[in-house]
């Protein structure tokens, strides 16, 4: 992840998720990112991205074998890693798995390490980096 950070990072994005599944030749590389100034990013910037990425990877050689690369947009399963992330989709519902147990709660209140979802009717509040979420529904309008 901080390859892709170090190089996408000065041209304006944010890397959410850098995973690699698959094996021998079948392996895909996948890399979530979205813009800093948080404006729903453009096919066009995926596909720069995409190419800058590639081109350096690459160079690396940090994947033995063959391998496809996705550069794609957070989509409806968004992850939710930072306080920022939790403040910008506030009032949504998102998916929850912790150590305490997995649930789909709203998002209340968010502070500086923690985070209050709304679930049944009842608060929980857990700490940032404790959990994982993905945003759980769509807003209307581009947050």
């Amino acid at each position: 992840m901080a390859v892709a950070q170090d190089l996408l990072g000065p041209m304006g994005y944010d890397v959410l998720e850098v995973s690699l599944k698959g094996a021998g030749n079948n392996k895909v590389l996948t890399v979530r990112l979205e813009r800093k100034d948080e404006v729903p990013i453009s096919v066009e910037e995926l596909e720069r991205a995409s190419r800058v990425l590639e081109g350096e990877l690459d160079r690396l050689d940090l994947i033995q074998g063959t391998y496809r690369l996705e550069v794609e947009s957070p989509g409806p399963d968004r992850p939710l890693l930072t306080p920022r992330h939790f403040e910008r989709f506030a009032g949504l519902k998102a998916k929850v798995r912790s150590p305490k147990g997995n649930f789909t709660g709203r998002i209340e209140e968010v502070g500086q390490d923690s985070v209050t979802f709304l679930v049944d009717k009842e608060l929980r509040t857990l700490k940032i980096g404790e959990f994982k979420a993905n945003l759980a529904e769509w807003p209307e309008t581009p947050r």
